[in-house]
């Protein structure tokens, strides 16, 4: 990386974080690109020249992280079952993870401006949107891994549907909680990863026969 590219992506990693300092201190909606700009002291002018708009800057570490995950899923044995590749996919790379959103901006930032995307409702159907996308995207590699046609099958959609209903409870029921680290996420996820199997297979009356 020369030096001109290196000075570009210390303006872009500046614009960044002083976009998710605010966002985590004022709020989404309270913040302009005009606000964000002048914390770095460049133009509004600059700051389009490195994105599209604020909620980019609000999702920009988020969809590195989901780019690294749909990778390890492609990586992944081609022997494991779906649901396992889609889950030791997701474990086995958060430390990435982590150390991706550690080069661009403090990871407790990013899990603080997690929760501001859960509290705003604008930023919030943009999550829930790509979403979406993101679960398309991998029911796909799925498909492709098992040799199926994903339009004529429907178990990989059904099965990236679920991996995703168990992601999102995690996020919700991470925000809502005391503990807002990356760590925090990662075991809560875990462990509702791990009841997929017992839920859909067990007998939930405890003391009573099947």
């Amino acid at each position: 990386m020369n030096l001109r590219e290196r000075k570009k992506q210390r303006t872009r990693d500046a614009l960044l974080r002083a976009a998710l300092e605010l966002f985590a201190t004022r709020g989404y909606e309270e913040t302009t690109v005009d606000d964000i700009a002048a914390a770095v002291d460049v133009s509004q002018r600059t700051f389009f020249r490195y994105f599209a708009g604020k909620e980019e800057t609000a999702f920009y570490v988020t969809r590195l992280a989901e780019t690294q995950v749909v990778e390890a899923v492609r990586a992944r044995p081609p022997g494991e079952a779906p649901l396992e590749a889609l889950r030791r996919a997701l474990l086995e790379s958060w430390d990435t993870i982590n150390e991706t959103i550690e080069e661009i901006v403090p990871v407790d930032l990013h899990m603080r401006v997690y929760r501001v995307i859960e509290s705003t409702p604008a930023l919030l159907a943009a999550h829930l949107r790509r979403a979406t996308e993101l679960e398309e995207e991998l029911a796909r590699i799925i498909a492709e891994r098992e040799g199926l046609d994903v339009d004529a099958d429907p178990r990989p959609r059904i099965i990236v549907a679920l991996f995703g209903g168990v992601i999102r409870v995690t996020e919700r029921l991470w925000s809502a909680g005391n503990d807002l680290s990356l760590e925090g996420m990662r075991q809560l996820t875990a462990t509702y990863l791990d009841q997929v199997g017992p839920a859909l297979a067990g007998n939930w009356r405890t003391g009573q026969s099947p």
